[in-house]
């Protein structure tokens, strides 16, 4: 237990308990252009997360306003091939189940470059995109998405319904863990969903983080690391309810909750209490369900380390794959930086030619690991190492090997 000022972000208990302290970094999508200019003016802040004896929700200290994460953001989620996929499949489920058409409205919460949404168009259903980032809204309405450029809450969703607008489906995909205000996010989808109408939201399950010592997720941007027996909570308190439950393989593991208001007509489904279920297994209704947590991320940094280590002492090159949020959390955890790795490469044209916020790797684009040839790449997305592996098999032709070090080091060929 720890003295502490701060509050839980859904139901006000005073935050006593510690579930992992990371230090000072800065923040994880702040991204340097200008690497003799911006390091002078590059901040840190504290990244200390902490557990409600409450609610069981795992939260962030507030340590920097949204609007200076989120007014312009370097992630555009169309650059993995698999997360469109992903989007595409999830527009066809929701067509078939929920009957969508030509007189129907999805709204999308944090609906970023359109990767989501223009699947709905391309199907010929009505899409609305709530963005708060502007330079990724613009990329979404070239494409054909209309988009708002806005934080979305209760305030904002009473405002589009002050204009008519009413949703047969919404959906919030990781976002929920980006809100500061979690109860007012919520609050805004009772207010937008009509009767009868769903809202889906997906989200990394704070169970397999702690199972797989994901703590790379751990970032700023996330305010919140979530359960179900926290998101329940969080509905409730907003009118709503959970009907079903879909396990899936995104981040590392996540759930995708069918929500609805307290009243509607849609039947509790099986799934969703045996999630509840297998956490309450894990003792996530309890404090004991999250110690310990803080051995083992140490655990994982001394043995990449070790890894760094012994390849230098060895001779070999090492670069990063990925200049992902996770991957920043990680490389400053571990305190590493261009001595230990050549640079990074990522597909993202916006990310290239910055330089990684912290570790200060310069990010090239993937064309340039051939020029680069590195002995080791290591795939700081671990949540898409398929889809990297696949796409740079070609460093077998020099005898490179990939190398992923969450949840447990692991060097392997292409």
């Amino acid at each position: 237990m720890i003295a502490s000022t701060c509050r839980c972000r859904s139901c006000g208990t005073p935050l006593e308990h510690t579930f992992v302290d990371l230090g000072k970094t800065p923040l994880a999508n702040s991204y340097l252009r200008d690497l003799a200019g911006d390091l002078a003016r590059e901040k840190a802040f504290p990244l200390h997360a902490r557990v409600c004896s409450s609610c069981f929700l795992v939260q962030v200290d507030d340590a920097v306003p949204p609007g200076e994460i989120f007014s312009d953001y370097a992630y555009f989620s169309s650059f993995s091939d698999s997360w469109v996929a992903h989007a595409k499949r999830y527009s066809e489920a929701m067509q078939q189940r929920f009957g969508l058409g030509g007189t129907s409205l999805v709204v999308e919460i944090a609906s970023n470059d359109g990767y989501l949404l223009q699947h709905f168009v391309a199907a010929g259903v009505p899409v609305l995109g709530i963005e708060p980032a502007a330079n990724v809204a613009e990329v979404a309405r070239v494409k054909g998405v209309a988009t708002e450029i806005m934080f979305f809450g209760e305030a904002t969703a009473r405002s589009l319904a002050d204009r008519g607008i009413a949703a047969d489906l919404m959906a919030a995909n990781n976002v929920l863990a980006h809100v500061p205000d979690i109860g007012d996010f919520v609050k805004g989808f009772a207010v937008l969903l009509k009767p009868q109408a769903v809202a889906t939201f997906e989200f990394p399950h704070v169970l397999n983080l702690i199972r797989e010592v994901q703590f790379d997720t751990i970032y700023h941007e996330h305010f919140s690391y979530l359960s179900l027996v926290a998101v329940e909570k969080v509905l409730a308190a907003a009118g709503l309810r959970a009907f079903d439950v879909e396990e899936i393989p995104t981040h590392g593991g996540s759930l995708r909750l069918f929500v609805c208001h307290q009243d509607a007509g849609h039947a509790e489904a099986q799934r969703l209490r045996t999630v509840r279920a297998n956490e309450r297994a894990a003792w996530l209704d309890r404090l004991e369900g999250y110690t310990g947590f803080a051995p083992r991320v140490e655990s994982v940094k001394q043995a990449f380390l070790r890894f760094l280590a012994d390849a230098k002492r060895e001779g070999k090159s090492v670069a990063a794959y990925g200049a992902a949020a996770k991957g920043n959390t990680f490389l400053n955890t571990c305190g590493v930086g261009p001595d230990d790795l050549v640079c990074v490469f990522d597909r993202s044209t916006e990310k290239q030619g910055r330089y990684l916020p912290g570790s200060h790797l310069a990010i090239r684009p993937p064309a340039d690991i051939a020029e680069v040839r590195p002995d080791y790449l290591v795939i700081l997305p671990w949540n898409l190492a398929a889809e990297v592996r696949a796409q740079n098999a070609q460093i077998a032709t020099w005898g490179g090997r990939f190398v992923t070090a969450i949840p447990e080091l692991h060097v392997f060929a292409p």
